[in-house]
């Protein structure tokens, strides 16, 4: 089954599981578009990697109304969730059913997001991927970036997995879910370590790259194009 599938095959339940599954889900995505600096009225043109349903352009698109937003998923199921969230902005959003490692990001844009997403990428992949976002971007654009970091310790990364399944269970998740997301966890997942990502993305030219927010093992990434 390749990853594409596996999501698809969540597409029921997805957004519910997601708000569950990310216990820290309201403050991380407070903090995300706290740090978007642009004027509201602006017509800003954002690219979603990993959209899947659009959680993370919906975020945005209260922010910024008149944003104008580019998807990319290879969940195509996902993807028809978003057309189905957007239908009253349709105008103002293009679907792109792909992989985004493979593909070239056409245009410039003020702002690329994704969430939950690269790290089922390869280390080698991430940092390339860095690359390309910092180049697809205007003079003063943003990354952020909202995914999952490895633990620099085995007693850490268990410390983060056992602190996740208690919060899941205490806020009521289904048993089949809790499995079903540790299956795809054990397929797809290719953490890296936090240090490492800031890293790369320095390396890639990005400035002011931080980690602004933190809880276990999820993280919000924000770095800017000088």
């Amino acid at each position: 089954m390749t990853i594409g599938d596996a999501f698809d095959d969540s597409v029921a339940y997805y957004d519910a599981w997601i708000k569950i599954a990310l216990p820290d889900y309201d403050t991380i995505f407070a903090v995300a578009r706290d740090l978007l600096p642009f004027a509201l009225d602006q017509r800003i043109d954002v690219l979603d990697l990993g959209a899947g349903t659009g959680l993370f352009s919906q975020h945005v698109l209260e922010k910024y109304p008149r944003a104008r937003f580019t998807l990319i998923d290879v969940a195509e199921e996902m993807l028809a969730v978003g057309r189905r969230r957007f239908k009253d902005n349709i105008e103002q959003f293009q679907f792109v059913v792909d992989d985004y490692c493979k593909i070239n990001f056409t245009g410039e844009f003020d702002l690329v997001v994704s969430s939950l997403s690269i790290h089922h990428l390869t280390d080698a992949e991430k940092r390339n991927l860095f690359h390309r976002i910092y180049a697809a971007l205007r003079e003063g654009g943003v990354f952020i970036n909202v995914d999952q970091v490895r633990g620099p310790t085995a007693n850490l990364e268990q410390i983060y997995w056992s602190d996740w399944l208690a919060k899941v269970r205490a806020r009521g998740a289904d048993e089949e879910r809790i499995r079903e997301s540790i299956a795809r966890r054990e397929s797809y997942d290719q953490d890296a370590l936090l240090i490492d990502q800031l890293n790369w993305l320095v390396d890639a030219g990005f400035a002011d790259v931080d980690c602004v927010c933190k809880n276990y093992f999820t993280a919000v990434f924000y770095a800017r194009k000088p």
